[in-house]
């Protein structure tokens, strides 16, 4: 009876006072984000944030999630490019107490938490195109030891990467330009690299007198490409399609294709096997001797869709600058243009104002619009 007393004077004390503790310590928690405190978002406050956190508690509890946080934050701060900033948060780890110190914590996966951490940064370094450096690698092994998991993902990707680093033939400065037009060349360029003769030009919407958006046309085209335009019959568009993408590191450009008719491929009844009437080798086709395009289809503009005839960014993307750049293409060497209709085939405009002066009489849904 005592006993059955006591049980029921207890439990609603331990009830009321579990409660009450998960009350004080409710109250108790504050999160506390030390990077939105900063008002300059660059990469001095952010290695200043790194090294409060390494000097406000000597054990460095909660390394592992300030690192996360802090990996979430790099593009925000600027510093996913940074070599300085991955190896500070590297630095972060504690020194000597993750090493394997026999074969079963090393098969076993040492301190499986911070292993993966240190994975994930390095993998985060990986899609950026950040290249450690031999200095990682020491801290890496004074971290987890010769044989964790970090060390042998460092050795990887220093096989990797210096392999693909300039494989590419474009190649790209590792701080890209922030003007667009140095970005608009650089990806005419890249993609006009096919043809060795083509010419890039830049042009002013100025030059027209009618034009609406003033700003600039990157254009390319090659002798070829003028041959071709000059070739495409009167009656039969052209058709401007896009907008398509291209990707300079992290940065996209957009650009515009005008495509024209695919010449029809010529009937050979020629036998091959008669050596009854042996003709002159006619030579190497092309412009080597004549200004006549050969009479098979071997050009790289020639594709299965259609004729790339020229290739081109501007600096708005709308309807009236492509309008511009028709207009140019016909002042600079293709006055066939004045005289062949034009297919402009984007999916929605860029500005109100293309839209208000190249549509006036077309309806709302309607996206295709003739340029003669």
């Amino acid at each position: 009876m005592a006993t059955n007393i006591f049980r029921s004077l207890l439990r609603p004390r331990i009830k009321t006072s579990f409660f009450k503790r998960y009350e004080s310590s409710e109250k108790r928690v504050v999160i506390h984000d030390p990077f939105s405190n900063k008002p300059e978002k660059n990469k001095e406050s952010y290695l200043q944030v790194i090294k409060f956190f390494e000097g406000r508690d000597q054990r460095r509890r909660g390394h592992v999630e300030f690192i996360y946080a802090a990996l979430g934050r790099m593009k925000e701060f600027g510093v996913n490019n940074d070599l300085e900033a991955y190896k500070a948060l590297v630095d972060v780890l504690p020194k000597g107490k993750l090493v394997p110190t026999n074969i079963f914590q090393a098969e076993f996966l040492h301190y499986p938490k911070h292993q993966q951490c240190a994975v994930d940064l390095l993998e985060q370094m990986e899609n950026n195109g950040v290249m450690p450096d031999i200095e990682m690698e020491q801290m890496l092994l004074n971290t987890f030891g010769r044989r964790g998991i970090p060390l042998r993902k460092y050795w990887r990707m220093m096989y990797w990467m210096p392999k693909f680093r300039n494989l590419s033939p474009w190649y790209l400065p590792d701080k890209m330009p922030d003007d667009t037009l140095e970005l608009a060349k650089l990806a005419i360029q890249r993609i006009t690299s096919v043809d060795p003769d083509n010419n890039i030009n830049v042009w002013q919407t100025e030059e027209i007198e009618f034009a609406l958006d003033k700003t600039w046309i990157v254009s390319g085209q090659s002798r070829i490409q003028k041959l071709l335009l000059a070739e495409q019959p009167i009656k039969e568009p052209l058709v401007i399609k896009g907008p398509y993408h291209v990707y300079l590191r992290d940065q996209s450009v957009t650009y515009f294709t005008l495509l024209g008719k695919i010449r029809p491929e010529p009937k050979d009844d020629i036998d091959w096997d008669d050596v009854s009437k042996i003709e002159k080798p006619s030579g190497i086709p092309g412009f080597i001797g004549k200004n006549t395009l050969p009479s098979i289809k071997c050009t790289v503009h020639e594709q299965d869709d259609g004729t790339i005839l020229a290739i081109c960014a501007t600096g708005t993307s709308s309807r009236d600058s492509l309008l511009s750049w028709i207009r140019l293409l016909e002042k600079h060497d293709n006055p066939l243009l004045a005289n062949i209709p034009v297919i402009f085939t984007l999916l929605a405009p860029t500005s109100d104002i293309s839209l208000q002066e190249t549509q006036p009489a077309l309806q709302e849904e309607d996206n295709i619009e003739r340029a003669g």
